[in-house]
């Protein structure tokens, strides 16, 4: 038995991203087990052992990675809070890595970001990913583990792009000059993950977003051309933010463009899905 096949993973949160990390991570050898609030209403992929949250413990204490991909709740990390015992005991963990948010680094005003950036939160939720990530350095530092700090920008996949929002009519076409949003593939969620866990190297601060920063009106008009359909009429923002949730305010509120050159050196990787058109047509051929 290799040395790849003897690594065990523990997934906390086996959820739409947990689930794609776990598959990459069984294609790399490792014995991976998810964490789900309800196992039985679970669907992992092959080869992945599912169990309860709150039984997590022996699946912790035998674990050499650990991936986190749960938010944060008011009261903190939720996985601390239940198994922060059992991890800092876990006698062979080696690799942790945290599903953190580039909304860490607040409003940029559309200027660039880069991992070494300082970050500046500027929503509730943003700040309590920030309290998280200081969290899990102390565990980390506790554990003499390596820590990956993955800032993930706005995911996308296979039953979540803006294919199905122009195929059920909800599409909006929302025009604010200068803005952009920086934006990951699922899968390339993944690839970065494992090859992480697979390359160590202290504590990293890793940008999971891909090579083009794009408004989101170009990533819908995209998704139209590709279904062969007319994209929906444009709206000025400031005609559609009336029908805006204040959650979708919030991320509108917010102008950055995030960096990722570091992250894919030092992991040594490049996206299998460099911008959202490689990405949107994926998803597209793989429906059939």
């Amino acid at each position: 038995m290799s040395g790849a096949m003897q690594q065990r993973m523990v997934v906390a949160g086996i959820g739409y991203a947990g689930a794609a990390i776990a598959a990459e991570a069984v294609a790399h050898g490792f014995a991976v087990t998810g964490t789900a609030r309800d196992p039985a209403a679970a669907r992992p992929p092959a080869g992945v052992t599912v169990v309860g949250f709150a039984e997590a413990e022996p699946a912790l204490h035998a674990a050499t990675h650990l991936v986190i991909t749960a938010a944060p709740a008011e009261s903190g990390d939720p996985v601390l809070a239940a198994h922060r015992d059992a991890i800092a005991a876990a006698p062979g963990l080696r690799w942790i890595g945290y599903l953190s948010t580039t909304g860490v680094y607040g409003d940029r005003g559309g200027g660039w970001v880069e991992e070494t950036t300082a970050p500046a939160p500027g929503q509730a939720r943003s700040v309590a990913r920030l309290r998280a990530e200081v969290a899990w350095r102390d565990v980390a530092a506790l554990r003499g583990a390596a820590l990956d700090l993955f800032r993930v920008g706005g995911i996308y996949g296979p039953g979540r792009s803006a294919l199905e929002e122009v195929r059920a009519g909800r599409a909006r076409r929302v025009l604010k000059p200068g803005h952009a949003f920086s934006r990951i593939h699922r899968d390339d969620i993944a690839l970065a993950v494992v090859a992480a866990a697979l390359r160590p190297d202290g504590v990293r601060v890793l940008h999971l977003v891909d090579d083009e920063t794009a408004p989101s009106a170009d990533v819908t008009a995209e998704a139209a051309r590709l279904l062969g359909v007319e994209p929906p009429p444009a709206i000025p923002f400031e005609a559609a933010r009336v029908a805006m949730s204040p959650m979708a305010l919030s991320f509108w509120a917010e102008n950055r463009r995030v960096a990722n050159v570091r992250t894919k050196q030092a992991l040594g990787i490049a996206w299998r899905h460099p911008t959202y058109r490689e990405g949107l047509r994926a998803i597209l051929a793989a429906q059939g």
